[in-house]
């Protein structure tokens, strides 16, 4: 690329040198100028890393629980992936994860000055968010759950999510929102309750319609990691992912940023 930029650079000295009127020089220096920003447009999106600031925040799966190295869950899998990206130099991570924090939850904390000071740095803000207040249905109607019961709280945190959204698009408007899909917690304990997988596909519909309404939104789907593997993906609680399982929450992120997140990063350079 330098010998290409250098054979421009000398291609111009050489025409300039060559023409004694002043309209053709301006033409030559206007060939030039045209040669060099055509250059500049070929040159691949990577061809300068870019440093990244990533804001996690939410629940369980944020913070990391079940996570035998304690170094943030799928966050620090996730790190590594990015940085092995020849786009990206460093993937700066804060971790704002609570364990048991539902919707209504971390809405509040986003109105903290450290969160929204992060956020207003933030490339990417990546959610984990709604199993907490699945939970809060199952521990309040265990006797006796029932559908309703669940439509209920889902309104409740689907209004939660539209305003968790709308807060961080107001801190930071060019800010890319991800939001890690929910998966079925209750597998090794209900595996034959159909009725549980399709509370989950519900919500996590809910959530698409949700993230439909804004612009740079992107949920990842992770539901089918747990169901469809043959690994051991939980933790020793049955409810939290393990360290495989964080490893492929991880890996599904990755996928879904670098088919199209990626690419619209602005080079700071």
């Amino acid at each position: 690329m330098r010998s290409k930029l250098l054979i421009i650079v000398l291609s111009t000295v050489i025409l300039s040198s060559c023409s004694t009127h002043s309209t053709s020089n301006a033409v030559s220096f206007n060939q030039s100028k045209e040669s060099a920003l055509l250059a500049k447009a070929e040159l691949p999106n990577d061809f300068i890393p870019q440093n990244i600031t990533i804001v996690s925040a939410g629940d369980s799966l944020t913070e990391g629980v079940g996570d035998s190295t304690n170094r943030g869950g799928y966050t620090h899998y996730l790190k590594d992936k990015l940085e092995e990206d020849k786009g990206i130099n460093e993937a700066n991570f804060y971790n704002f994860g609570v364990k048991g924090n539902r919707s209504d939850q971390l809405l509040k904390r986003l109105n903290s000055n450290k969160v929204k000071t992060a956020i207003g740095d933030a490339d990417f803000v990546i959610l984990t968010i709604g199993g907490n207040d699945m939970m809060k249905v199952v521990r309040e109607n265990f006797s006796n759950l029932n559908m309703q019961a669940f439509q209920k709280q889902k309104l409740i945190y689907q209004d939660n999510l539209e305003q968790v959204v709308t807060t961080i698009r107001e801190e930071n408007p060019r800010s890319m929102v991800v939001l890690v899909g929910l998966y079925n917690p209750f597998l090794k304990w209900f595996a034959n309750i159909t009725e549980i997988n399709q509370i989950v596909d519900d919500w996590n519909e809910t959530s698409k319609n949700v993230l439909a309404k804004f612009p740079e939104t992107y949920f990842v789907e992770i539901d089918d990691l747990f169901e469809n593997n043959s690994d051991e993906l939980l933790y020793e609680d049955y409810f939290h992912p393990n360290d495989k399982g964080y490893e492929l929450i991880a890996d599904r992120i990755y996928e879904t940023l670098k088919e199209e997140a990626l690419l619209k990063l602005p080079n700071k350079y």
